[in-house]
Order: C-alpha cells, then structure tokens, then sequence
C-alpha cells in the first residue's frame, strides 16, 4: 500500500495509506458526522473545493449504489479511518475505491480522523492538502480560498422534467442542487424546470411559473452577486423556497448579512428547533455559512434556529411569498423529519401564508 500524508496550513501532518485517485490536491479541510450516507456526501455539490474527513470510523461497508448519488461529485479529496475492501449489501455495484478512482478524487485511509476532527472543532476549518510526501513550502496550502464553485457545479443548460398528472410548474435554480430536491418535487405533482445559476429573473417572471426553488451549493454566498441580484427581482413575486445556499442568496438579496462558522455544520444530526412552536426536528445539513438573523429584522421572521449553537436555520418573509430553511429537508439517507417543508411550499403556491406546525 502506498503512504501519503494529510498536511495541514500550520505544519501538522498525518500520515496514511493513499485510496482513490492517485494524485495531490489542496483543499479546504471540514468534517461531517454522517454514519451513514457516504455515497450522498461524495456526490452532493455542496462540498466543492473541500477536503472531507468522515468522523464514523468504518467508510465503505456497503460498498457503492449509482441510484443513490445526488450528483457529480465536486469535493476535492476523502479522508477515512478505514476503507471497507469487501463491502457486503445487496445492492452493491463495486468498492468505494473504485468509485473514487473512476471520479478521480484523492483520498487516506488509516488517518486519525478524531484527532483531524478535535483539531478543526478548536482551531476551525483549515486549509490541508494530500500529498505522497509532506512538502517543505506550505505557501500552496495556506494561499488556497474556495472561489468560483457554483459556477463550476451548476446545469449546463435549462432542462425540464415532466410529470403525470401535473399540479403545478416548478422553477428550479440550480446552484449545486442534489437530486432529492427533483425527486421529492416531482412526486408532489411539480413539473420542474431546472435552470442555471445565472438564470435571469425576466426568464423565471415570464415563464408561467406557479414557484421558484432555490437550491444548496458551495462556497460564500456573497461571493455570487449576480445571482443575488437577480433574486432581488423574484422575490416578492412567485412563491418561493430556498434551501441551504438558496436560503442565504435570499438573506442577502433581501438586505441581510452571512457569516462563516467556526467549522460549519455538516452531517445528518443536526437539532433544529422551531422560533414559535415546540418541535425539534433532527437534520441533515452541509453547510459553512449562517444567516445573521438580527440584520433582517423588520423584513424576516425567523422560524427555526439550530438546537446546538443558536444559528439561524429558517426565515419566512411575511408578504413576500418566500421561505428559506438552512438545513436539507430533501434529505437522502435521512432524516426526513423534514420534508413537510416541500408540502408547505405547495401550500405557498396555493396562496397560502407560511404557519408552523
């Protein structure tokens, strides 16, 4: 087995065995809790330009099922404490290894992974590399920034999915949307038309649409200017709801401000509570961002905050047809405590305010 080394900006190193892809990369290093779901990790967009170290110690173990992907895999390196080499499910195609080989994605095996988390939970997220020997000239790490990542993770072009016995027409704006967000559209009745990123809003105004939905994807959400100016135009005008990185587009276009957490929040046992009501749903999130709730005061509600850190994790925009969430209801792998969410946006395009349970 070949040895590599997971370096991170200030010097400290792992060593391990090289899986996947046989190649160096730089990334940004975050962690995610998941015990399940792999496969949905690796293939969720939402990762672009980042490292991902899996706390659950044993990875693999049900090997690799294609119909469980959310999409084309963007994260830029996999870092384990044990690979499966024989996974054991029925609906096994081929290891995980080879999964990472054909996406060309670097990854470690046999790394210290609590050591790698403990680290990120005190210091933050950091800048890591993967690398077959530990480099002397750590300026590469350290200069690296996640830029440009929605472009590069967004539709191609515009594509539309029909349904029977259709209900209503979904506008879709694709920043890195997982899979789960068509499906769980769709089987609603939704005709769903997904768009690019740098969709116009005349497009979506024009185009007869009964809902716009936001999606999640990668990076600082400040960073996309376009796309918040053009959301600026929509909001207010077709109902809409916004996932993840749509629910920051949203914050920012109507006025907000976005922070970066400390390390994020990133795996499927997230606590979500709700503002008003009783209810704590537990979710599946990935995200390194958080809307400041405090600079949308007079324009949002907040409607859930996150159990954990007090972090926003929703609002509604009482007269503006629009809702947004932080975490994943369409969440694959689970949980799905979540997903009545999509119900309440039918209930918007039905002319129907938002209303906790």
């Amino acid at each position: 087995m070949k040895k590599g080394y997971l370096v991170l900006s200030d010097g400290r190193y792992f060593e391990g065995v090289r899986i996947g892809a046989d190649k160096e990369t730089v990334g940004e290093l975050v962690f995610t809790t998941g015990m399940e779901g792999y496969l949905e990790t690796l293939t969720d967009a939402s990762y672009a330009g980042q490292i991902i170290t899996q706390t659950f110690p044993l990875i693999g173990n049900y090997g690799v099922i294609e119909e469980d992907f959310e999409g084309e895999p963007a994260a830029l390196g996999y870092i384990v404490s044990e690979l499966c080499d024989y996974p054991s499910n029925f609906r096994n195609q081929y290891p995980l290894d080879e999964f990472l080989k054909n996406k060309k994605i670097p990854g470690l095996a046999g790394i210290d992974t609590r050591s790698v988390t403990r680290i990120i939970r005190e210091q933050g997220v950091i800048n890591a590399g993967i690398f077959d020997k530990v480099p002397e000239d750590l300026t590469a790490i350290r200069s690296y920034e996640v830029k440009g990542v929605v472009s590069a993770v967004t539709a191609d072009k515009k594509e539309i999915f029909d349904v029977d016995n259709q209900k209503y027409s979904v506008a879709l704006i694709d920043y890195g949307s997982k899979k789960n967000i068509l499906r769980n559209l769709l089987k609603r009745g939704c005709k769903v038309t997904v768009f690019p990123s740098d969709v116009k809003a005349e497009e979506i105004l024009n185009g007869g649409f009964d809902g716009v939905m936001l999606s999640n994807g990668p990076g600082d959400p400040a960073e996309n200017v376009g796309c918040i100016a053009e959301l600026k135009k929509i909001i207010g005008r077709i109902p809409t709801f916004g996932i993840c990185l749509g629910h920051q587009l949203t914050a920012l276009a109507m006025g907000g401000k976005t922070i970066k957490l400390k390390y994020g929040h990133r795996g499927g046992n997230q606590p979500v509570k709700e503002v008003k009501g009783k209810r704590t749903y537990i979710t599946s999130q990935n995200h390194g961002y958080a809307v400041v709730a405090d600079s949308l005061r007079g324009v949002g509600e907040e409607i859930f905050v996150n159990a954990n850190d007090g972090s926003s994790e929703g609002i509604f925009y009482p007269g503006k047809k629009c809702f947004t969430v932080q975490f994943h209801p369409e969440a694959a792998g689970g949980p799905h405590d979540a997903e009545f969410l999509f119900d309440k946006f039918l209930d918007l395009m039905e002319g129907k305010e938002y209303a906790q349970e």
